[in-house]
């Protein structure tokens, strides 16, 4: 069964505090996204942000940053209980999987919709997920790209048992498909946030993915 994972994407600390009172009375768990206009070309708010803040949740922190290692000990200071990294944003993901490791955090790793799972499947059994990108990284709303879902089949299929998850695009619309394919979680961000009461939304995601 496919779990329903909030999102929070802001470049605004005041929103950002905003989103984490509203997520904290209906999940306990969420997943925070980590931009550097580098990478990816919008910017987010940033580890130090996060410290400031009191979490009722644990939460992972993603990271669309390019050189992930040089900001571990930031958010494992603000309290992520897992990063995941880009493949793409790295020369040496072993090296950022180790030294994550090193920091005690959990450790994901995050394709882009035009990775082939080829390319990673040497890394999987050294992460705790895999998480694939179903939009073109770095805003809300972006267009959900539907051929990833075959990636997470193929991956379900060669290496079974793994934690995969898929972030970009979901929605009331797709979201039974979406968990058809076998996949453990399914980050949502607009699709809850940016509705009128979010965890009337986040509660009817959730029963989608549950029941189609």
């Amino acid at each position: 069964m496919s779990r329903i994972v909030p999102a929070i994407l802001t470049d605004n600390p005041e929103a950002l505090e905003t989103m984490v009172r509203q997520v904290e009375t209906f999940t306990d768990y969420v997943q925070i996204d980590i931009m550097d206009g580098q990478f990816v070309p919008s910017s987010s708010i940033t580890w130090q942000h996060l410290a400031s803040i009191p979490f009722k949740f644990a939460w992972e922190a993603h990271l669309m940053i390019v050189n992930p290692e040089e900001h571990l000990a930031g958010f494992r200071q603000a309290g992520a209980q897992r990063i995941i990294f880009h493949y793409e944003a790295t020369s040496s993901p072993r090296e950022v999987i180790s030294l994550a490791r090193s920091y005690h955090l959990e450790v994901g790793l995050a394709v882009n919709p035009e990775t082939p799972v080829s390319a990673i499947l040497p890394l999987v059994g050294e992460v705790d997920s895999v998480l694939f990108l179903s939009v073109n990284p770095g805003f809300y709303g972006s267009e959900f790209i539907p051929g990833v879902l075959d990636k997470i089949v193929e991956l379900n299929k060669l290496r079974p048992g793994v934690v995969t998850g898929i972030d970009g695009g979901a929605k009331e619309s797709n979201i039974a498909e979406i968990a058809g394919t076998g996949v453990s979680y399914i980050c949502v961000g607009s699709a809850i946030f940016r509705q009128l009461e979010p965890a009337a939304s986040f509660r009817r995601l959730k029963t989608l993915a549950e029941t189609g």
